[in-house]
């Protein structure tokens, strides 16, 4: 669970043009993610990212510890390693956040993330796609109450969950003339704090957090792609028979 050294001083003040989401008055365009849901080492850094930063505040009720051997690790690995003091390896994962709290503090009650990466999908790309440019583009709003903001949902009621690895950024902007008006262009992120993380490492464990969300919003997923390849192969075989024979049955009608 230890986190990485933090960036120097002088790396932090650094202006990070990092390319990806594109930002305008009009919007900005959810970034691809990384998604590869037989990546174990992927899927297990992200378990352990989501027990520790999302578990605190968001339920995934209809997720049980146990089925984290799905992904390689051992009943003992997750004892040690991803259970609260009081959770048992077969219990669902749930926060022990006061419901009434959370609401009066966030103005909401969290939501469940089981389904989240299913549920999150839309014009700008899938569930993934819009978990991975949301947990990027947090930047420090003073104006808020929580003293943040996000590019992806303006005016967020949660704070940056992730901001000891990420540090504190802000956005910076290209003005734009078109049609005779004025357009603010997102154009790169200035680092104003040090993360924990670089920049690329930030990405990755974000990366692999979206990973897992994606994985667990339906863990049999590539199951059932595998049995589906088998499927299709059996049918095409099938069909190849079934023509044959036809031509078999018929070959002597005239």
């Amino acid at each position: 669970m230890n986190m990485m050294k933090k960036l120097t001083a002088g790396l932090a003040l650094a202006l990070s043009l990092i390319g990806g989401v594109q930002a305008s008055s009009d919007g900005i365009a959810w970034d691809k993610a990384p998604v590869k849901t037989n990546d174990l080492a992927s899927l297990q850094n992200g378990a352990k990212l989501f027990v520790n930063y999302c578990l605190n505040c968001h339920s995934a009720a209809f997720m049980r510890y146990n089925r984290l051997k799905d992904i390689g690790l051992t009943e003992q690995q997750i004892k040690d390693n991803l259970l609260f003091t009081t959770d048992k390896v077969g219990d669902t994962m749930r926060s022990a956040i006061d419901p009434k709290q959370a609401a009066l503090w966030f103005g909401a009650n969290p939501p469940d993330l089981t389904l989240v990466a299913r549920s999150r999908s839309g014009h700008g790309g899938t569930g993934a796609d819009y978990l991975y440019t949301y947990l990027r583009t947090y930047y420090r709003d003073e104006t808020k109450p929580t003293g943040w903001n996000n590019l992806a949902f303006p005016n967020v009621g949660m704070p940056n969950p992730l901001w000891e690895l990420q540090g504190e950024r802000r956005p910076v902007y290209d003005t734009v003339e078109a049609h005779g008006h004025e357009t603010h262009v997102f154009k790169g992120w200035e680092q104003v704090k040090p993360g924990a993380l670089t920049p690329l490492q930030y990405d990755q464990a974000v990366g692999d957090l979206v990973n897992y969300l994606q994985w667990m919003a339906e863990p049999a997923q590539n199951s059932r792609v595998r049995i589906g390849v088998w499927v299709l192969i059996f049918l095409a075989f099938f069909t190849f028979i079934a023509w044959r024979l036809n031509a078999a049955y018929w070959k002597d009608v005239k």
